[in-house]
């Protein structure tokens, strides 16, 4: 589950959005820029996209309205140990189940492929009309998983933080800019979200420890935590490194060690911060709790 991003190389991002220029018309007759090749600096990654869109073309035709990448690789959080890749895949309307049957067989064949990162996907299809902005009642789409399973996922108060990230850091694969899809969003739009994610995804963690007995799920925790500290102090979303060291800087002395042992954190390295780790998450929830009281004053 990828969330909160912020910041990211603009010469990156420029060069992307500039190979994507010219050519195609999407089915409701506006122009589609043509697929960028190297959307991001790793091509390995490149390599697995390319194979997804390669196969979403011809099964989507007019469907297609735009491929893009958000997350960490458009954010600039992107760490090869320990990332996935974010893609979201924009449609003309619901896609038919005959059509999502064919979509779920060509991500089973990439998965099988042994392609490097085949298997560190995660990916959505959201009809245009959808993408502009978050509406829980109109929130289940088709979905890929890491796992390699493809199926309809509720898409939770998360997607609010994730539409701020792609239509302001969204690399483009095929597509019209993003921003032209997604309407801005307000700082307090961003503090809401994250009120809802900590509750909807991290206040049940407190009872359920099952991933949080992990040490790459604590490092996770704890530096999302920080960058929900940092957007509700902010109202803007920040990477992990930006919003670690804000932390460390701003809250209480006591998370400081916590935050650099999971910056540093590795695949193999034992973090054994349980019982920290779900301290942070109680204050955070205590911080999230008292903003939205603020928030909901007249």
């Amino acid at each position: 589950m990828g969330i909160w991003s912020g910041e990211r190389d603009v010469a990156v991002r420029a060069a992307a959005r500039k190979n994507a220029a010219g050519g195609c018309v999407s089915s409701d007759g506006e122009a589609m820029t043509s697929h960028a090749p190297h959307p991001t600096p790793y091509p390995e990654v490149n390599a697995v996209l390319q194979a997804v869109l390669v196969g979403v073309r011809p099964l989507l035709g007019a469907r297609l309205v735009g491929m893009y990448v958000h997350g960490s690789l458009a954010s600039g959080d992107f760490n090869p140990q320990r990332s996935d890749i974010d893609f979201v895949v924009v449609t003309a309307g619901e896609l038919p189940d005959g059509l999502l049957a064919a979509l779920a067989a060509m991500h089973a064949q990439i998965y099988a492929s042994g392609l490097p990162w085949a298997t560190r996907m995660e990916g959505s299809y959201i009809p245009q009309q959808a993408i502009r902005r978050y509406d829980p009642a109109h929130a289940r789409h088709p979905a890929l998983r890491t796992d390699g399973s493809f199926e309809l996922d509720q898409h939770s108060s998360d997607w609010v933080i994730q539409r701020h990230i792609l239509r302001e850091h969204g690399l483009v694969l095929v597509g019209p800019d993003p921003r032209t899809l997604i309407d801005p969003l307000q700082p307090d739009d961003l503090q809401r979200a994250v009120v809802g994610v900590l509750h909807e995804w991290w206040a049940p963690q407190l009872h359920d420890h099952t991933r949080l007995r992990h040490s790459d799920y604590q490092a996770y925790a704890v530096l999302t935590m920080c960058r929900a500290r940092y957007t509700l102090a902010h109202g803007a979303v920040a990477s992990k490194p930006v919003a670690a060291r804000w932390a460390q800087a701003a809250l209480d002395a006591r998370w400081a060690a916590l935050i650099e042992r999971s910056l540093a954190w590795r695949p193999g390295m034992q973090l054994e911060e349980l019982e920290a780790t779900l301290a942070l998450i109680r204050s955070t929830l205590e911080q999230a709790d008292q903003h939205a009281r603020l928030l909901e004053r007249p």
